[in-house]
């Protein structure tokens, strides 16, 4: 039997696209390329809203299932499923079917197939096509059943301009925008659970990221700055080789605590993080920034507090996850591969020196009026002077 193992990933909302359509096609294609380049030699074309992935050596053949794995999380592809390409000859088709469908007929009890004939001038037409393959199916595996709704494995064999592709029970990909599609985004990137399931569904968007980090020594140890890099690595992965700034704002706590008062330092303290950001955004040539704030979930994510640290921005904050619950975040957190390490029990600068009974509904002129006493450029330069940038491949 004639045939080569590929992989076809389907593209996802960029069919919908108009004339810049193979810009958002080349994005894709850049990103699928990053995730495989570790694992083998892959030569990528698209065609017809597909990419097929075919291994250009026999060890990248014989890792195709590590290819597979990797394509899962590569933003932008609805489906995804490895087929067995071979020549457009229904005599080869039918040889090949049952044996490359085998381990998914076996585990079955019902089945059925679909036939997809883009080139017409294939002697079979689609229902013919299935309706023969069916009875392939049949002869090998006596025991199943066609089930036209409901089938257990759904056998497909798609007719091509220059080839066949047979498949069985294509799985679901990430969805989504081709990642650096949708611009460049600056993500508050905090040691909790919250702002990298931002992340995730920001760069979900087509938005590719640089990270920025908060850290407060020695009120806050080497281990919880440890926690964000890995976290940070671990988002690589879906979202794209990452820049993470880490800024230390220890000196600036201090100074809040000191001359104002004590209920307000959780807003006071949020509206400099964000001037900080805007600032190291302008340098970076960065359009936006992303936080992780829910709506009501702490003290500083009240719409009042919303609005007092948005006052203080000079540029869009994309706030993905606004209108979810914990439960929800969570769970995108755990798919995600960042839940497990987001818990780890370590310091985060967001919790030194939190007030007992921080306000909840800040007034904008009782914050300008703390502030009057502080040299806000000095304390913002200050801060950033002393960052580091750590470049995550």
């Amino acid at each position: 039997m004639q045939y080569k193992e590929v992989i076809l990933l389907k593209c996802g909302e960029i069919v919908l696209k108009g004339l810049n359509r193979s810009k958002f096609e080349q994005k894709l294609m850049d990103d699928v390329r990053r995730r495989l380049s570790p694992i083998g030699t892959y030569s990528l074309v698209s065609r017809q809203s597909t990419i097929y992935v075919r291994p250009k050596d026999e060890a990248s053949a014989a890792a195709i299932d590590k290819a597979f794995e990797a394509a899962k999380d590569v933003y932008g592809i609805a489906a995804l499923c490895k087929a067995a390409e071979c020549p457009k000859n229904t005599d080869e088709i039918f040889k090949i079917l049952p044996e490359y469908c085998r381990n998914e007929l076996a585990k079955a009890k019902t089945f059925k197939v679909n036939a997809k004939r883009s080139d017409k001038n294939f002697p079979l037409t689609s229902p013919e096509l299935a309706a023969l393959a069916g009875g392939v199916i049949l002869s090998r595996f006596p025991r199943l059943k066609v089930d036209l709704d409901n089938p257990d494995v759904t056998v497909t064999i798609e007719i091509r301009e220059t080839d066949a592709y047979i498949h069985a029970n294509r799985i679901p990909g990430a969805g989504g925008m081709p990642l650096g599609s949708n611009g460049h985004a600056l993500l508050l990137l905090s040691g909790g659970i919250d702002s990298p399931v931002a992340g995730h569904m920001i760069a979900k968007r087509g938005v590719s990221l640089t990270a920025l980090h908060f850290e407060s020594p020695p009120y806050t140890s080497p281990r919880a700055k440890q926690k964000v890099i890995d976290i940070a690595r671990v988002m690589t992965k879906r979202c794209g080789n990452m820049k993470l700034i880490i800024v230390p704002v220890a000196k600036l706590q201090e100074t809040l605590r000191a001359k104002c008062p004590s209920e307000l330092f959780t807003v006071l303290f949020r509206r400099f993080m964000m001037r900080i950001a805007c600032r190291i955004a302008e340098k970076e040539g960065i359009p936006a920034l992303v936080t992780g704030e829910s709506l009501g979930q702490v003290a500083s994510q009240t719409m009042e507090a919303l609005n007092a640290t948005d006052a203080v921005v000079d540029r869009v904050v994309l706030r993905p996850l606004i209108g979810m619950d914990k439960e929800e975040i969570v769970t995108i957190a755990r798919q995600t591969e960042t839940f497990e390490l987001s818990i780890q029990p370590y310091e985060d600068c967001c919790t030194i020196f939190t007030p007992k009974h921080p306000k909840t509904k800040p007034r904008i002129d009782k914050l300008l009026q703390s502030e009057a006493n502080l040299n806000i450029d000095a304390l913002c330069e200050e801060a950033i002077s002393e960052l580091e940038i750590i470049e995550l491949p």
